[in-house]
Order: C-alpha cells, then structure tokens, then sequence
C-alpha cells in the first residue's frame, strides 16, 4: 500500500489559505504602528509586492510554482538588497508574518513546521546591522 505524501499547502488549505496569509500580512504590516519601519521599505502600493509574496509562498510551500514560472529563481536577498533591511524591519516583518499565520492557519503543528524555516529565511534577508 502506498501512502500519498500531503505538501503544507494542501495540509493548511492550499490556495484560499495561501491567499488569506498574504492578505493578512500585508493588511497588518500595513496599519500597524509596530510595522512601521518595515512598511516604510515597501512600495506605497502594496499590491505587487502581496501577489508577488503569494506566488513565492505557494511555490514554497509545495504547491504549483507559480512565481518560478513568471518571474525565475526567486534570489530572494538579491531582488531586496534595494531595501535596507535591519533588525527592526526584520523583527517587524516577523512579528507581521507570525500574527498573520496564528490568524489563519488553524493547526498550531502546521504553523511550528512552517515558522521556523521562515524564521530563518527573515534573518538571511537583513543586510544592514
């Protein structure tokens, strides 16, 4: 008997859950005081840079690879080295990402796996101390 393996797209909710996180992040990261230095490194429309965000989310993960097949190799630190990322526009951007991902994936394991790779990938894209 052969067991089908379940990606954490499909396991949170595949696309519509996909859509709510991003949608939440940037809502947050949009109207929230504590945000305001992450947000100020964002475009004043913030609606590219959330489509942008769900088709890397998707792909990464494990659902189809959308951002790959419009835009390449995502080179995340390279396309935001033009934004000066320090440790407050890090920890915010964690801080919005972390309450986003409480306020729509229900399953508290589901967010453990996720959190710490993303964690991890919010560090990697500070470049300034």
């Amino acid at each position: 008997m052969m067991s089908e393996t379940v990606t954490l797209y499909e396991a949170i909710g595949g696309d519509a859950t996909v859509r709510a996180l991003t949608q939440r992040f940037y809502a947050l990261m949009d109207s929230l005081p504590e945000a305001a230095r992450c947000r100020a490194i964002h475009p004043p429309d913030l609606r590219e840079s959330e489509e942008k965000f769900y088709e890397y989310l998707t792909g990464y993960l494990g659902g189809p690879p959308i951002y790959m097949e419009k835009r390449g190799h995502p080179m995340l630190r390279r396309r935001h080295f033009v934004a000066e990322i320090g440790p407050q526009e890090r920890d915010e951007w964690i801080y919005c990402f972390r309450r986003a991902m409480e306020e729509t994936i229900a399953h508290p394991k589901l967010r453990d796996i996720i959190w710490a790779p993303i964690e991890k990938l919010a560090f990697h894209m500070q470049n300034k101390d």
